[in-house]
């Protein structure tokens, strides 16, 4: 009887993929949190570019979400500041909580939300609202890039003829400093439906009304990931490669919520 039951679900993951259908039960779900998530989002927005006066400017700009991580964020940012490519400013956006000291530096913007969200989404989408770019990136607080990160990606944005968003491979470490593995998936939207291969913290792409992150609330048992949702609807309307060269120092967090990256979808 059990078997017959879900015989239907089972179809309906073959054909759509169990993140596609997961999504659409979020959607469906969370929307009222969503809408409330928007307006915070727009008020915020205003109000902090108030506070900068003039929006930061660069080819590239470079999205931190924060929260209470000040070790790890100062090193984020350095790793950020160290990119081989200049032209190049970094928006930290810290969710409620207070930013702590960070290195001093033109290119540098920092700003704090007025309360909490636990949205990274929304975090992520004042600091892409604040900035002008002509390409948008994203790190979050307690990863690292190598400092050709952003030249790896621009060789490809910038061919003639070349791709709207790249990713490049990651580099996933324990809290011990080693080596678990390198995430190293060519895009294939179709797989992205069955496979959460996709990471932000790799992501590179061009500026569009598209390039913005879903607003629904995400607690960790919530699947699949923000990262998921923007990557599978940039791709939409927008080209997407992949850069097989590990230049993201991706850590394994025990503290927070990470993607298996297995291709499997949770019990039940």
């Amino acid at each position: 009887m059990r078997r017959t039951a879900r015989a239907p679900w089972e179809l309906l993951k073959r054909a759509f993929g169990w993140l596609v259908l997961f999504e659409v039960r979020n959607k469906l779900l969370l929307a009222p949190s969503a809408l409330r998530l928007r307006r915070l989002e727009d008020a915020e927005t205003a109000r902090l570019a108030a506070l900068l006066g003039r929006p930061p400017a660069a080819l590239v700009a470079t999205v931190i979400a924060t929260h209470r991580r000040p070790e790890a964020l100062r090193a984020a940012v350095r790793s950020a500041l160290a990119q081989t490519v200049r032209d190049h400013v970094v928006v930290v956006v810290d969710d409620g909580a207070g930013l702590p000291q960070l290195p001093v530096d033109p290119r540098l913007f920092a700003v704090s939300l007025a309360r909490n969200t636990g949205t990274a989404g929304v975090v992520r989408n004042v600091g892409i609202r604040l900035s002008r770019s002509r390409y948008v990136a994203f790190l979050d607080d307690d990863n690292l890039w190598e400092p050709d990160h952003l030249e790896q990606a621009l060789a490809v944005l910038e061919q003639p003829g070349g791709p709207d968003g790249v990713y490049t491979a990651l580099r996933r470490v324990l809290p011990d400093g080693t080596e678990r593995d390198v995430l190293s998936v060519p895009f294939d939207r179709r797989r992205a439906a069955r496979e959460a291969f996709l990471d932000t913290n790799a992501f590179v792409a061009r500026r569009s009304r598209s390039l913005h992150f879903s607003r629904l609330r995400r607690p960790p048992q919530v699947l699949p990931r923000e990262d998921w949702e923007l990557v599978r609807r940039y791709a939409r309307r927008h080209e997407v490669r992949h850069v097989p060269r590990a230049t993201v120092r991706y850590l394994v967090n025990p503290e927070s919520f990470y993607t298996a990256w297995d291709g499997a979808p949770p019990a039940g």
